[in-house]
């Protein structure tokens, strides 16, 4: 039987998946790691240790590095503009005359344009600081180029490491644990309210909320577990975002109080309220903010309901009356 390029990328997309189930959604699922995350990071870490003494080495032994480009970002090129269109003349297949004009000179004057709009004359009074030691991220630093062919490869290495396998990894698994949760708690939504619906909600928010931790790789360690927030408790979180609340909620699930969103985020709001009590609200709407108070304080009155998380950012506006606003939220 012949084999086609479309079987064999069907065979590797099985692999993949399986060894992604089984490596790393269901122990996700159970809150269990198998330490693949604590590797990976302690590989990286010495590898970065690694590339800094060869970096340090490489400085030690040289004895002037090279010059530094003048203050700005765009490296020019010396000479007058009439110089370098008579050199666009001289290399251009046909010869042309100091007067004529052809359409592949507007890209000389873009390129003259974006230059003066780019580097102005407040970009070229400062400088960015110069890296201690090499990230592994770049390779436009001017203190290292050429410092070795051992961290040149490394440096290729990371690269498709980060884009070929942890970029796909990653991206694979925040989909399996957004879809999840989108459809977990819209499937739990439908059953009755009772302690059964409770207890899948609260089993359907950890498990896509660890899964969407192993897509950050986020190696998360919990102190004082005995201070965490009790039902019926009330929760305030300055300055977190969406990607905060996956690792909050990896311990312990929240019912969450904030604005409507659209898009995917709202997708997701309009999923996860059907099977939890979370608080959304239309922040342009008057009416709206006195319904949010009540429910507040119903909510934390009853003691069976998940501590509640409230974003302070989210019941205020940047105005002059934050403060009167937020003290009305609360």
């Amino acid at each position: 039987m012949e084999v086609t390029c479309w079987d064999v990328m069907f065979g590797i997309l099985q692999v993949w998946m399986c060894a992604l189930l089984g490596l790393i959604v269901f122990p996700a699922m159970f809150g269990v790691s198998l330490g693949f995350t604590d590797l990976y990071i302690k590989v990286l870490v010495k590898t970065l240790e690694w590339a800094t003494r060869r970096i340090q080495r490489g400085q030690d032994e040289q004895l002037e590095l090279p010059a530094h480009l003048r203050n700005g970002i765009i490296q020019k090129n010396d000479g007058s503009m009439e110089e370098e269109i008579g050199e666009l003349r001289r290399s251009h297949p046909k010869h042309l005359s100091g007067g004529d004009f052809t359409l592949s000179d507007v890209f000389y004057f873009c390129k003259k344009g974006i230059e003066c709009i780019v580097e102005d004359e407040v970009t070229q009074r400062f400088t960015s600081e110069e890296l201690v030691s090499w990230n592994l991220l770049t390779r436009t630093n001017n203190n290292f180029h050429y410092i070795s062919v051992r961290v040149t490869i490394i440096w290729g290495l990371g690269v498709f490491i980060r884009y070929c396998v942890l970029l796909p990894l990653r991206v694979t698994l925040a989909v399996i644990g957004l879809s999840w949760l989108v459809i977990g708690t819209s499937l739990v939504g439908l059953l009755p309210s009772s302690s059964v619906k409770d207890w899948l909600s609260e089993l359907v928010h950890l498990t896509c909320y660890r899964i969407c931790a192993r897509g950050l790789a986020a190696t998360i360690h919990y102190h004082n577990k005995e201070n965490r927030p009790k039902k019926g408790g009330i929760c305030v979180a300055n300055h977190t975002s969406p990607i905060d609340i996956v690792i909050l909620a990896n311990d312990g699930c929240y019912a969450m109080v904030g604005q409507v969103h659209g898009g995917i985020l709202g997708v997701i709001q309009r999923a996860i309220v059907r099977a939890c009590p979370h608080v959304w609200f239309e922040r342009s709407e008057m009416k709206d903010r006195n319904a949010v108070a009540k429910r507040l304080r119903n909510h934390v009155a009853d003691k069976t309901k998940l501590p509640i998380l409230i974003f302070p950012e989210e019941l205020q506006q940047q105005s002059s009356q934050i403060k009167s606003r937020f003290r009305r939220s609360r």
